[in-house]
């Protein structure tokens, strides 16, 4: 059932965490050196490698959760694990810019770092969508 609107949700989700985050600027250091996924992977600092692993396993959690349409609960399951991952990614990514060196002189932060509250909302009304289509599924089981 890859025509359902949670589909659609979940295919955003995708393009937005695997293909997105690599055009967006998630901070910038210095006033001229913007830093993005690209930067995070070719990085040396541990912590910011984990940020991009985790900004592409919410990708791939959404992918999979795509394609597993035919188990509404285990989909489900795999979206929430999906929210949680990207709440800890914000909280990483807001503990990351608190210490950042030169806060207080300017504070330029680039859209990227609101991403994954925009994928916690997508994931949530994935899993609405496929609530709805669970419980449709419960109901016309009754009526038999």
């Amino acid at each position: 059932m890859i025509q359902r609107i949670q589909s659609l949700y979940l295919i955003l989700v995708a393009l937005i965490s695997n293909g997105l985050i690599f055009i967006m600027n998630l901070w910038t250091i210095d006033g001229n050196d913007y830093i993005t996924i690209k930067g995070l992977l070719t990085s040396v600092d541990f912590f910011q490698i984990v940020l991009a692993i985790m900004f592409l396993a919410t990708g791939v959690l959404s992918l999979i959760s795509l394609f597993l349409f035919k188990n509404r609960l285990l989909q489900i399951r795999i979206n929430r694990v999906n929210i949680i991952v990207n709440l800890i990614l914000f909280g990483l990514l807001i503990f990351n810019l608190l210490n950042l060196s030169g806060e207080f002189q300017h504070s330029l932060k680039g859209i990227g770092i609101w991403l994954p509250l925009g994928l916690i909302v997508l994931l949530f009304l994935a899993n609405r969508a496929i609530q709805k289509d669970e419980n449709l599924v419960k109901s016309v089981d009754r009526i038999r």
